[in-house]
């Protein structure tokens, strides 16, 4: 599989790179975004793969995360990939809404048409995506981690409790727990799975961990002003099931915090050394 380079820059002596390749899963090119810190010839790093939200590309954590910094001092690449498949033969929302569609992928293999051509996130996060990056960039596959923010989040936990032996950490940032229970995921699920709510527990973090799927060990952190927090997100049903499953769960209420980018940028070192440590156990 080829990529094309769209843009290098030099970044606190790595790399911070954006690539394209054409996609078989999703049927249409794809943007995604690699950090490379300083390192060795011949050496191989770990790798943390970051998920984002509604409406975002790669580019929303890449410009505004503040990761590089410590990914540099820690020695851990940073893997962005789009949200969702784009382009003008792309089925979006009939209603141009934001939460459906472009932008909303949701990390899911649609089923329902006319999304199930080029809606296939999960199979393009899970699979396609991690062998291209490991074909042409530096990456130790036996060191991976998982994070993401609010639909990502929910993207992030979903995958790492699906595939606990790939990755040894995961965390996230405002994420949607139980997409089955709230309007966002209802929407989703209901538009790429159908209406049968069987199908969308392999997607629903919180049903997931009632079906008896592990981890071993999630960090959290929420914003106490986020105008989400109570009706899309409700960070208390992952803290009900991880505690009644026996999964270690590390939840901060960060109070002022919003949605933004401002709070995702201020915690985010403490996630990516969150993840170092796990990563170099």
């Amino acid at each position: 599989m080829t990529i094309q380079t769209v843009s290098t820059n030099k970044s606190h002596g790595g790399v911070q790179g954006v690539y394209r390749h054409a996609s078989q899963a999703t049927g249409t090119d794809m943007v995604f975004s690699v950090y490379i810190p300083p390192y060795a010839d011949g050496a191989k790093l770990p790798v943390v793969w970051y998920l984002s939200g509604l409406t975002c590309t790669h580019a929303n954590v890449t410009e505004k995360g503040e990761f590089r910094r410590a990914c540099a001092e820690l020695g851990l690449i940073f893997v962005a990939p789009d949200t969702s498949p784009r382009g003008p033969d792309v089925p979006g929302d009939a209603n141009n809404a934001y939460d459906f569609g472009l932008g909303a992928g949701f990390y899911v293999d649609a089923t329902q048409q006319p999304f199930a051509r080029n809606y296939r996130m999960w199979s393009y996060v899970t699979d396609e995506l991690p062998k291209l990056v490991a074909e042409n960039f530096p990456v130790d596959a036996r060191r991976q981690s998982v994070m993401g923010h609010s639909m990502g989040g929910h993207g992030a936990l979903t995958v790492a409790l699906r595939n606990p032996h790939r990755f040894r950490a995961a965390s996230a940032f405002a994420p949607i727990v139980a997409p089955s229970l709230v309007p966002w995921g209802i929407k989703a699920l209901t538009g790429y799975l159908g209406p049968n709510k069987d199908s969308w527990r392999n997607h629903d973090t919180v049903a997931l961990i009632e079906d008896g799927a592990k981890f071993s060990g999630f960090l959290i952190d929420v914003g106490e002003a986020d105008n989400f927090l109570n009706e899309q997100l409700k960070p208390e049903l992952l803290e009900a099931a991880c505690a009644k499953a026996g999964i270690p769960l590390t939840l901060r209420r960060q109070a002022g915090y919003d949605h933004s980018y401002y709070f995702i940028s201020t915690f985010m070192s403490d996630h990516l050394h969150w993840h170092a440590q796990k990563l170099k156990a």
